[in-house]
């Protein structure tokens, strides 16, 4: 073989800088924030990052990237939780950070669109939805941080899933930077476009694997006239489900969010969010957080009776606490809300984003729930979700006298072992061991080892397609040939 023809060319950066306009950075210090996820879980090396500020900046980027065979890191808001937004240790690669495409391109009220650049924070997505009198319907916790692209690249679902649907629901149109360079002009705001593949979905929830998502049109709804929750507690998971269907039957459209908490994840609420007054008296197996909206309140609270009511006279529900007003509204919804982050402050965690079909949630929580008591009886079991649309998290926490930092290596070391005994229960049960969160490089091998092989296949083939050259964010949702 000639070596010589395989040799990479030389690195020169300075005609990076002259390629395109916007900020770079190439200092350690300056690059750091872009090298490690915000869970401190991934670090990697990189010889710049570069932040464009418009698509044909982007496009110069992706262009010198490939003549100087340089690979190609998309990012946001770097809020994921998958390691799918930070470069690896090969260190010849650029992160390509897209916060300054952060501009509104248009908003088509009678149409119910609105075209966004990449870097736009979903927060800035809802504000300007709603100032339109509409509502952009994507709802994360990250909101205030994450943007609209690594929405879409993640396809990012929320609590608001149940109604809606996912990212890729809630978008009709893309542009995309391709790994040739190319710009893909895919912004348009039409529902129906039958003239082909849709290459829309093959680059939503891509991690940027296959080209650079720098805009997108996405769906508007009109804004509730009045949203009101429940707080209610369960004796078991199919009790809940079953609320969850006469809820779907009585409620239809209006039903917007159904989410379920274990004791455990409110426990750890009450410990590290301080002032918090939880409203229910008695304790139960599962609590469940229901959020209805309707043209007004009345109908609103109507709403939620007409669940709730039957559902106490069967015993299907033990205890409920309505809200009345916004105060309430949010007070009630801060419960769901704070898990994720009161979890984390008890140390490390084990984080499994599993969906399944809602038939099979109640069988799987059983089932998993005592595997790990026989295998790993000491970690504790935070389970929450979205039961709604058949997302659970499935998280473990060590034990309470082992959550400092001197126990996180041993608590870490049996993350392998859970993992394996989870998603094997979620695949008995026709579920998938990612849900929301992405691939990235914490699900990749292991969702390689149990996809289908023929699906695999065509993976492979399209990924080889479209980036020939294995530049576009390598190691990230396939294993890296």
């Amino acid at each position: 073989m000639n070596t010589v023809e395989h040799a990479l060319p030389p690195v020169d950066l300075a005609t990076l800088r002259n390629a395109f306009q916007g900020r770079w950075f190439t200092d350690p210090a300056d690059m750091a924030p872009f090298l490690t996820d915000w869970r401190r879980q991934w670090h990697g090396t990189a010889l710049a990052v570069v932040q464009p500020e418009r698509t044909e900046d982007v496009a110069a980027v992706v262009r010198w990237c490939q003549h100087m065979r340089v690979a190609v890191v998309p990012q946001g808001g770097n809020t994921g939780l998958s390691g799918g937004s930070v470069p690896g240790l090969e260190g010849r690669c650029i992160v390509l950070s897209l916060k300054r495409l952060n501009r509104v391109r248009a908003l088509d009220a009678d149409n119910n669109t609105v075209t966004l650049e990449a870097g736009v924070t979903l927060q800035t997505a809802q504000e300007v939805a709603a100032e339109a009198g509409r509502l952009f319907a994507l709802s994360l916790a990250a909101e205030g941080s994450c943007t609209v692209g690594g929405n879409l690249a993640t396809n990012a679902g929320g609590v608001h899933v149940l109604r809606y649907g996912t990212a890729r629901e809630l978008c009709v149109g893309l542009e995309v930077v391709t790994a040739e360079g190319e710009v893909w002009h895919g912004l348009h705001g039409l529902r129906k476009d039958n003239t082909g593949y849709d290459l829309r979905d093959l680059y939503i929830g891509s991690e940027g694997t296959l080209g650079v998502i720098t805009a997108a049109v996405f769906k508007l709804h009109p804004l509730a006239g009045a949203q009101a929750v429940a707080l209610w507690s369960a004796p078991s998971a199919t009790a809940a489900t079953r609320v969850l269907h006469q809820a779907l039957a009585r409620c239809g459209a209006q039903l917007t969010a159904f989410e379920l908490m274990n004791p455990l994840s409110i426990a750890l609420v009450q410990r590290h969010m301080p002032g918090a007054a939880w409203p229910l008296r008695e304790a139960a197996p599962w609590y469940v957080l229901m959020e209805v909206s309707t043209a007004n309140e009345t109908s609103c609270a109507q709403a939620l009776e007409d669940v709730l009511g039957p559902a106490m006279e069967a015993g299907d529900c033990c205890e409920a606490v309505l809200s009345h007003n916004e105060g309430q509204f949010r007070a009630l919804w801060a419960w769901r809300e704070n898990i994720s982050e009161a979890q984390g402050a008890e140390g490390r965690t084990i984080k499994h984003d599993i969906s399944l079909p809602i038939s099979r949630i109640d069988a799987f929580i059983s089932m998993a729930s005592d595997a790990l008591a026989r295998h790993y009886s000491a970690l504790r079991l935070v389970v929450f979700g979205h039961l709604g649309d058949g997302n659970l998290h499935f998280n473990l926490s060590p034990p309470v006298d082992a959550c400092t930092p001197t126990h996180a290596t041993a608590f870490l070391a049996l993350e392998p072992g859970v993992n394996t005994l989870v998603h094997d229960v979620v695949q008995a049960h026709g579920g998938s061991i990612s849900a929301e969160h992405g691939l990235g490089v914490l699900r990749r091998d292991e969702a390689a080892r149990r996809r289908d092989p023929v699906a695999h296949r065509l993976m492979l083939r399209l990924k080889t397609a479209l980036d020939p050259h294995g530049l576009m964010n390598p190691g990230k949702v396939l294993p890296q040939a």
